[in-house]
């Protein structure tokens, strides 16, 4: 629908017109007094408003939906408290490089309650601060704030001060080299630099063992990827955020770095060549160093070489041999293409690796003793149970804690797009409405949403929003009644734990409350009630406290602690 010229308007109202015209689909957050015109207005023109009962859930849910879906997020708050209450979840994106916009009103008066000074808590959390000053330019301002979201994956913070949006302005549409109608593509870079392929190449082909590790800003380059490494005899892994992106290729090691299984992670540590791909290859993805191996016979440190489109992220966590500026995929199809006139000569493609791989390549396949406690369950026995009676087609989204690697790695994943994983914070309490804001992006699919106990609580009042939305969500909750990685932190150390660990609630029969149904597992068998859920209609959220052993850490948060 075209704007007519004619009309006079709010600002606000021209505001959140121009965005559901050029393609905003979506939009996430809580309505006050600052934001009620302009969320109004997006709604009216077409745009779906999904109402959080947090505006740290609204945040969060706006972030995983832009994850999964690909368009831009877009997330409307109240000035001051509405704003200071979203910050977790604008952090946790803008770390995660997703495009979001963020309508946030401005109360300008320091005099005022709301009153605080939006722009420097906003570039202090690494998002992009912008303000709507001058009504007259509201169309470039805006268009403005779209472009830098979109074309540099940043979260952009539009100031609104109050007294700009009631001004009166004429209906205006955007003019934007894209369109907000489709996915966002991966970002645009240059073609690379000759001499940095040229490079990689030799590399490449002096390698015996290589091995390639994707990262988020690889996601879309599997293909390309997987062509390079079965030219070049290079073993394949992920990033944690980028799981799934080689799922099915016989030689894919699944995730590296504190995720990894033993076989993975010896595969990795013995490889020549390690190479980068959209990888931050930070303490995570390589143990704290520890997978750079060296090799035995004599002693030299296996290669590390990084491809990025950023010239700035190459060498920022890690010392590198050589750093490749340039898409994944250019890159990799250029190897790819010069490999028919000259062969690499890596031998880490053996039929023996394979079969290891086939044999040991997922948690699930590593044999393990169950931890006995009584009234509780292993949550690796629940992890593979829940594996064993999921669809193939689900989400499964993680909160942080003790717990996360579990689910995060013995719940298999389809594709790239089947782990959200909200992690760049570090923040606890974010996993519900991760997986709200994913199912909401793909509803053909079951999404998971895997909590600790302390998460869960958290985040607890978003599940009315899963109720209210009818999302079918399954909520398995890790409840060990305890911050888990606390207790296990600090209780070999003799440390008291009064403040880390607490009674047992009963979080079947709070989600009850809610509308959701509820159950509480203690035993495999206990489990026989998803079953039935699944088979429909998931109507309602199905909430499962499996109540969990505590006598012991995960494996990750072992590997975490010795890194310290």
């Amino acid at each position: 629908m075209l704007a007519n010229k004619a009309e006079r308007v709010t600002v606000a109202e021209a505001v959140g017109r121009a965005l559901a015209e050029a393609g905003v689909r979506t939009v996430f957050g809580v309505v006050g007094s600052g934001n009620f015109q302009v969320t109004n207005a997006l709604t009216a023109h077409g745009a779906r408003f999904i109402a959080a009962r947090h505006e740290g859930g609204a945040a969060v849910m706006a972030d995983a939906h832009a994850r999964v879906s690909g368009e831009l997020a877009v997330l409307s708050v109240h000035q001051g408290p509405g704003f200071t209450n979203a910050v977790t979840g604008i952090t946790e994106a803008a770390k995660s490089r997703t495009p979001m916009l963020v309508l946030a009103p401005e109360a300008t008066a320091p005099r005022s309650n709301f009153y605080i000074d939006q722009a420097a808590l906003t570039t202090s959390v690494l998002a992009h601060a912008k303000r709507l000053r001058d009504p007259a330019a509201a169309q470039g301002t805006l268009e403005g704030a779209v472009r830098v979201a979109v074309a540099e994956r940043r979260v952009v913070v539009l100031g609104l001060p109050l007294d700009v949006q009631a001004a009166e302005a004429e209906p205006f549409e955007l003019r934007l080299p894209f369109s907000l109608r489709e996915p966002i593509g991966p970002a645009v870079s240059p073609p690379p630099r000759a001499e940095g392929v040229a490079a990689l190449a030799g590399r490449l082909r002096a390698s015996r063992r290589p091995v390639f590790i994707a990262g988020r800003g690889a996601r879309h380059a599997g293909r390309e990827l997987a062509a390079l490494a079965e030219s070049a005899g290079a073993l394949l892994a992920t990033s944690a955020v980028a799981r799934g992106l080689f799922r099915g290729d016989p030689f894919s090691l699944d995730v590296s770095g504190g995720f990894a299984t033993p076989v993975a992670a010896e595969l990795i540590a013995g490889a020549d060549l390690l190479v980068g791909w959209g990888c931050a290859l930070n303490m995570w993805t390589l143990r704290h160093g520890t997978l750079v191996g060296r090799d035995a016979s004599t002693g030299q440190k296996a290669t590390v070489v990084q491809v990025d489109i950023d010239e700035g992220e190459l060498g920022a966590h890690t010392p590198i041999d050589l750093g490749v500026v340039g898409d994944a995929a250019a890159v990799a199809t250029a190897l790819h293409d010069n490999s028919k006139t000259w062969a690499y000569g890596a031998t880490y493609r053996t039929p023996e690796i394979a079969e290891r791989i086939k044999r040991e390549g997922r948690w699930r396949d590593v044999p393990f003793e169950p931890w006995a406690e009584p009234g509780r369950i292993d949550p690796r026995a629940l992890s593979i149970a829940l594996d064993d009676m999921l669809p193939g087609e689900r989400t499964v989204a993680t909160d942080s804690g003790n717990f996360m690697g579990y689910p995060a790695m013995f719940l298999d994943v389809p594709d790239e797009h089947g782990l959200v994983f909200t992690q760049a914070f570090q923040s606890v309490g974010l996993g519900l409405a991760t997986a709200i804001g994913a199912a909401i992006a793909r509803p053909g699919r079951l999404t998971v949403a895997a909590l600790g106990d302390g998460g869960a609580l958290m985040g607890i009042s978003e599940l009315e929003t899963a109720v209210r939305l009818g999302v079918g969500l399954l909520v398995v909750v890790y409840n060990d009644d305890a911050y888990g990685a606390e207790v296990h932190h600090f209780g070999p150390h003799g440390q008291p734990l009064n403040h880390v660990r607490f009674p047992e609630t009963d979080i079947a029969a709070i989600a009850r409350g809610f509308g959701c149904s509820g159950i509480t597992v203690r035993t495999a068998g206990d489990l026989a009630p998803v079953a039935g859920w699944l088979s429909g209609p998931r109507d309602r959220p199905l909430v499962v406290d499996a109540k969990v052993t505590r006598g012991q850490p995960s494996w990750w948060l072992e590997e975490a602690f010795r890194g310290h």
